[in-house]
C-alpha cells in the first residue's frame, strides 16, 4: 500500500482560533480572558482562575488544552504512563514561574498522581496561578478521591457540546472557500459519516482531498473521496 496521504501529526498544531466554536462560544471567550488575566499578573479571583472542561470523546477538550499549552508560561502535565512516584512528583510539581497547570484526561489519574493533583491544585490556588483541566464525566461523576473531586468543580466547569453534523459541514465549508476549494455536492455529507467524526480528523482530510486532487489532477469529487478513503484504508461503502 502506498504512504499515506493523511498524516494527523503534521497537521496545523490547534489554536483558540482554529477551534470551531458551535455552542461552546462561551468557553473560548473564558479561556481567552483566563490567559490574559494570567499574562497581565493582575489578581483575579478563584472562580476565574479554575476552569474544569467536560465532554465525550471528540468534543474539542484536548484541542483546547494544546492550544493553551502554546502560550508562554504554561505547563501541560502528561500523566499518561507515569507509574513511578517520583516521575510523578516531578510532573505535579508547582513552579512559580508557571501562571497556567493545563491536565487533560482526569478520569484516568493513578491514586498517586491524585494525590499530586490535590497538592498542584492547593499552590495553584495559593499562589494565585491558575489551572484548567478536562475529562469525560462532571467533576461530581469522577471516580477520583473525593477531595479532589471537590477542587476539579472549585470554579466554571462548562460542558462541551460536541458540532453537530450540520455545523461541522458548515466549518468545513469555509474552510474549502478560504482555501478556493470546489468540492462538488455531497462531498462533506458523505465525508462526516464515513471517516473519524472530530473536527481534526475532519480538516486533515480536507487537507489530503487538496493534495490527491493536485496529485491526481481530478476535481474533488464523491468518487474521488471514495478512492482516497479506500487508500486510506476506510471501508469504502
Amino acid at each position: 500500500m502506498r504512504q499515506l496521504l493523511l498524516n494527523l501529526e503534521a497537521a496545523k498544531p490547534p489554536s483558540l482560533e482554529s477551534f470551531v466554536t458551535g455552542r461552546n462560544a462561551e468557553v473560548t471567550a473564558r479561556l481567552r480572558t483566563l490567559l490574559r488575566d494570567q499574562e497581565s499578573g493582575q489578581p483575579v479571583g478563584l472562580d476565574e482562575r479554575f476552569v474544569y472542561l467536560w465532554g465525550e470523546a471528540g468534543s474539542g477538550k484536548t484541542h483546547l488544552l494544546q492550544a493553551l499549552a502554546d502560550a508562554p508560561a504554561v505547563r501541560a502535565i502528561n500523566h499518561a504512563g507515569l507509574q513511578d512516584e517520583a516521575a510523578i512528583e516531578t510532573a505535579f510539581a508547582f513552579d512559580p514561574a508557571i501562571r497556567l497547570y493545563l491536565l487533560d484526561d482526569c478520569e484516568d489519574l493513578t491514586a498517586a498522581a491524585q494525590i499530586a493533583a490535590f497538592a498542584l491544585f492547593n499552590q495553584v490556588r495559593d499562589n494565585g496561578a491558575a489551572l484548567v483541566a478536562a475529562g469525560a464525566l462532571p467533576p461530581a461523576d469522577l471516580v477520583l478521591r473525593e477531595d479532589l473531586r471537590t477542587r476539579l468543580g472549585w470554579g466554571l466547569v462548562y460542558h462541551l457540546h460536541e458540532l453537530s453534523d450540520a455545523e461541522k459541514i458548515e466549518a468545513l465549508t469555509r474552510a474549502a472557500e478560504d482555501r478556493a476549494l470546489v468540492l462538488s455536492p455531497g462531498v462533506l455529507p458523505y465525508l462526516i459519516t464515513h471517516f473519524q467524526r472530530d473536527m481534526r480528523s475532519l480538516s486533515a482530510m480536507l487537507d489530503a482531498l487538496d493534495r490527491y486532487s493536485l496529485e491526481t489532477q481530478r476535481p474533488i469529487t464523491l468518487p474521488l473521496l471514495r478512492s482516497l478513503l479506500q487508500l486510506e484504508g476506510e471501508p469504502p461503502a
